[in-house]
């Protein structure tokens, strides 16, 4: 009788153990799953378009940012984007929606053309940063027209941005160097920034054509 009920344990936490570790697809190319506009309760197909497996921004159009429908805390997130010559984009997580827009509240992992955008001038506003805040390690932006990948890690308050292979940075969510950080920023009179622990994984739509794929995202 022990042994079953052992055997029947052990199959019950390796069952626990690979439902943490599945990764939810918000995009795979064909469908988009588990996304929503930013204060919206559908999609901005308005503002976005499927177009050979990516998730695209249309030209022309008042962009709108898109988020996750969940929220995170402890995550793994992956995508791959490009973007056009001067191109701006960005990746958003622990988003609410207390503002009237998503930086408001979010950090962002900067989506950018280094080579001619301006924000390129200023390393803490260049790919890879978080937003206006840490400046990435180096440069490892792939060529136009080739995709870079993206990985952000979350985990027990400590958040690691890496691109294409590389660890850009990393810093403690809400420590004091953190908080240093907004006290200098643009970002300290905003009540709502980066004051939840856990909230909506976004995709910045208003600043221009990019392209995004394969992403997903899995709970750690």
């Amino acid at each position: 009788m022990k042994k079953i009920i052992l055997t029947s344990l052990i199959i019950f936490l390796i069952s626990c153990g690979s439902k943490k570790s599945e990764w939810d697809v918000l995009f795979d190319g064909d469908t988009v799953s588990g996304m929503r506009g930013y204060g919206l309760e559908t999609f901005p197909w308005d503002s976005w378009s499927i177009i050979d497996g990516n998730l695209k921004t249309l030209p022309g159009k008042k962009g709108v940012d898109i988020i996750s429908k969940e929220k995170y805390e402890d995550f793994e997130l992956e995508l791959e984007w490009r973007l056009q010559s001067g191109g701006n984009s960005g990746i958003f997580y622990f988003a609410t929606e207390n503002g009237d827009f998503i930086w408001q509240s979010a950090p962002e992992m900067q989506v950018l053309d280094n080579l001619s955008h301006h924000d390129r001038l200023k390393k803490e506003t260049s790919a890879g940063a978080l937003y206006d805040l840490i400046a990435p390690s180096r440069d490892v932006v792939k060529p136009l027209g080739e995709y870079n990948k993206v990985r952000i890690i979350s985990k027990d308050g400590n958040v690691q941005h890496w691109l294409n292979g590389e660890k850009l940075l990393e810093y403690d969510y809400g420590g004091e160097m953190f908080q240093d950080l907004i006290s200098k920023s643009k970002f300290r009179d905003m009540p709502f920034f980066a004051r939840a622990k856990s909230g909506h994984i976004g995709l910045q739509g208003d600043h221009g054509e990019v392209w995004y794929r394969n992403i997903r995202i899995k709970r750690l």
